[in-house]
């Protein structure tokens, strides 16, 4: 049975419980899904700030659950839709790693261009630099934000649902793409209820990202073992144990 470990950078544990269930009732009972969430951090990334933070307690999170397992994961997926540390941590990974936002751009890039519906209005340029950085610029036509975050979505999703089905509306026929995605982790299951009223594939960002997991041919491994290239001074001892190798090869 392939293990996936998903990550959430955020501190709230109703998250993680949201994505652990959506991500294995997509994956399937051939998947097993192992969900952690942040030991530290803010309870919901809506900032540079917050994403920067984010990104450490991934890179803590994902230390710590190798250190309590003896089976390492098959693959690991970021469960935020800005993917905080997706880069720091696939250099350091052995097995394949992706997030939500990039499993989504994939997932939505197979029907042509397309369009970011999401909670936050900080999230906009973040969510440009990352496409740029991940090579989806010429493929994402707009990112369309709402006022509520996530989390302010999610605690009230029949008013969450009118909303963001008319935000999809709008980026359909303004950017006139083929597909929208609709990014958050606290939007989880969403996509469904809101695909009758939009003329186009509305694509969850988190079941994408188990649809990434179930590959059957992933991305090749950059490295034999997990382990970060640089010793470190003041982290947790499981970020520590990691980056001894690199510290006693300097």
């Amino acid at each position: 049975m392939r293990q996936l470990l998903v990550i959430n950078p955020n501190t709230s544990r109703h998250v993680s419980d949201l994505l652990h269930k959506h991500v294995q009732q997509a994956a399937g009972a051939q998947v097993q899904v192992r969900t952690v969430t942040a030991r530290f951090g803010s309870p919901y990334i809506a900032d540079e700030a917050s994403y920067a933070v984010a990104a450490h307690a991934t890179l803590d999170a994902w230390s710590a659950a190798l250190a309590s397992t003896a089976k390492p994961p098959d693959s690991v997926l970021i469960g935020c839709f800005g993917d905080p540390g997706l880069l720091a941590l696939r250099e350091s990974s052995p097995v394949p790693v992706t997030g939500l936002a990039e499993a989504a751009f994939i997932e939505a890039a197979r029907h042509g261009r397309y369009a970011i519906v999401t909670g936050g209005t900080r999230w906009g340029p973040m969510l440009q630099r990352l496409a740029q950085t991940l090579g989806q610029s010429q493929q994402l036509a707009g990112i369309h934000t709402v006022v509520p975050t996530g989390a302010q979505l999610a605690a009230n999703p029949a008013a969450a649902q009118q909303l963001l089905a008319q935000a999809c509306r709008d980026a359909t026929h303004q950017l006139g793409v083929q597909a929208v995605i609709l990014g958050g982790a606290g939007l989880a299951g969403m996509a469904a209820g809101v695909q009758a009223d939009v003329p186009i594939p509305v694509i969850d960002s988190v079941i994408a990202g188990a649809h990434w997991a179930l590959r059957t041919e992933p991305l090749a491994p950059q490295r034999a073992q997990p382990g970060f290239d640089v010793a470190w001074q003041g982290l947790s001892p499981e970020m520590h144990a990691l980056g001894m190798a690199a510290g006693a090869a300097t």
